[in-house]
């Protein structure tokens, strides 16, 4: 095709591309979250169902560009900020995943309390997909608006987005076994849904944080949690 003989195509593709993966974390931590509430048997099939209803949202949303730009016109304004379907979409994606970490977060702390007779069960499969496919529509509308904004060829689009999908799926197994592996893990993992959340809030309220301080934040939580980990060791094995 004529489109990548041109240099300048061939590193919008790489720089779209790397952004979406890192658009992407959230997206995976939430699906290797849900994904370790089924059985064992069902896991990978969630994994690879999630990140596969991930790509096909975002590949429609590409398809209606105009539509998608439309999403971002004014509806009305709420205290002095104009307020669109985007702004809409993300204030109940991020109020969505504000309860689904508090949730998760009070289960994991009183669970051997309450859990009683129900300790031990897992969540059903179609439950966590229907959960899955809802916040796949918040994360995507956010990695194809920033896809509109940085490249104007379609075809650059679909590929940076699909490539970025085939990084996640093959990070996927790894990040939900060592979710599941480690419980403290899991509720920073749960510690990072609050924080996307309120991020979603804030987004769609019109008071943007950029997307560095959450992950700058969320890689220096890991760094702490690794050292804990590594000095945990010793310790087991003396005891």
């Amino acid at each position: 095709m004529e489109i990548f003989s041109d240099p300048q195509i061939w590193i919008s593709l790489l720089t779209l591309t790397v952004l979406e993966i890192v658009l992407g974390i959230d997206n995976l931590i939430f699906i290797a979250v849900l994904v370790d509430r089924l059985e064992p048997s069902q896991r990978e099939r969630g994994r690879r169902l999630g990140i596969g209803m991930a790509l096909i949202t975002r590949l429609l949303l590409l398809s209606a560009i105009s539509w998608i730009v439309g999403l971002t016109e004014p509806l009305f304004h709420a205290f002095g900020e104009e307020i669109s379907w985007r702004d809409l979409i993300l204030i109940g994606g991020g109020l969505f995943l504000l309860t689904k970490a508090t949730r998760e977060i009070h289960e994991g702390i009183e669970g051997e309390e309450e859990a009683g007779p129900k300790k031990g069960l897992h969540a059903g499969f179609t439950a966590v997909i229907i959960q899955i496919a809802a916040l796949d529509v918040i994360f995507s509308l956010d990695s194809v608006i920033t896809a509109v904004g940085m490249v104007n060829e379609l075809t650059i689009m679909v590929i940076a987005v699909v490539l970025a999908m085939i990084v996640m799926l093959a990070a996927a197994g790894t990040v939900s076994d060592f979710i599941s592996r480690h419980p403290t893990i899991k509720m920073l993992a749960f510690s990072f849904l609050l924080l996307i959340g309120m991020a979603l809030v804030a987004d769609g309220a019109g008071f943007y944080i950029p997307k560095g301080y959450l992950y700058a934040a969320m890689g220096f939580s890991v760094f702490v949690e690794m050292l804990n980990t590594m000095a945990r060791r010793p310790r087991k094995r003396n005891a």
